[in-house]
């Protein structure tokens, strides 16, 4: 499911970013969620291309990208990756964790945003700021620092959010790849691991916002996509069937029409490409 290949890099902010740009029309930036890389799209990508010009990357700190991860900066990176590409107008879809670089970058140029989809996002934590209480961060950060890294991936691959449906072999061995390839910087090198950004603001976002949840996601996720509905104005909502957290690789089928069909009607093409 993910092809060998040579890669173009964006050198920016202090890291170097891997990236992908394909097929032509309204541009769609794919952010992908927690210990994945730009690979979990590929199912996507190769639908999509046919209609929309496909962008992903590997987040700071993430798959083959450079630095530690970092949510303040990856808003940022995102910000570069548009100006590189020459794009005023993009799509973001954003995954999990993604889901909050998507609505920071909203919130913070929203000129450039023709709409947003949040996929499986992160409830509102206690103090105010778009967390993962449902993810034991404290314990897979002192599981990383004191049995390493390859503890935390044997660890996280069993929790609900890491696990597939699909019984698909390839599908389930790209996850695999990606969970290994994994660094861990946030958990070993940082107090907490990147967190989200601060969900204040969030309420100025007017652009239209697609929400998805698998059938079988988390409960926290679909009680946060309910919290959604009162700070967002323009919002709808799909779940997709027999798919978990990670719906795009459980029934990439249904999640890819779901997403054709809202990209058609808000995603508007970009001025200077």
């Amino acid at each position: 499911m993910h092809a060998q290949r040579s890669d173009p890099y964006l050198e920016t902010n202090g890291v170097r970013l891997r990236y992908r740009d394909e097929g032509q029309g309204r541009a769609v930036l794919l952010v992908h969620g927690w210990t994945l890389d730009l690979d979990m799209w590929g199912d996507q990508a190769a639908t999509l291309a046919a209609q929309f010009r496909v962008v992903r990357l590997d987040r700071r700190g993430f798959g083959l990208s450079s630095g530690l991860p970092s949510a303040a900066g990856d808003h940022a990176d995102v910000l570069a990756l548009c100006e590189h590409l020459g794009l005023d107008s993009v799509a973001l879809v954003g995954m999990s964790q993604g889901a909050g670089v998507v609505l920071e970058f909203a919130r913070c140029y929203p000129r450039m945003i023709s709409c947003i989809v949040l996929d499986g996002p992160p409830q509102l934590a206690a103090q105010g700021t778009l967390g993962s209480p449902d993810i034991p961060y404290t314990y897979y950060r002192e599981l990383a620092q004191t049995q390493g890294v390859e503890a935390f991936r044997r660890e996280w691959s069993g929790h609900a959010l890491a696990r597939l449906r699909t019984l698909n072999p390839e599908t389930r061995a790209l996850l695999a790849h990606m969970i290994e390839r994994y660094r861990g910087g946030d958990l070993i090198e940082r107090e907490t691991p990147a967190g989200g950004p601060q969900s204040a603001g969030f309420e100025s976002v007017d652009r239209p916002v697609l929400v998805i949840n698998g059938e079988f996601d988390l409960e926290s996720r679909k009680r946060f996509a309910r919290q959604l509905s009162q700070l967002l104005r323009r919002i709808e909502y799909a779940e997709i069937p027999d798919a978990g957290h990670l719906c795009n690789l459980d029934n990439p089928r249904a999640y890819n029409e779901t997403l054709r069909r809202f990209l058609e009607r808000h995603a508007i093409p970009s001025i200077t490409h």
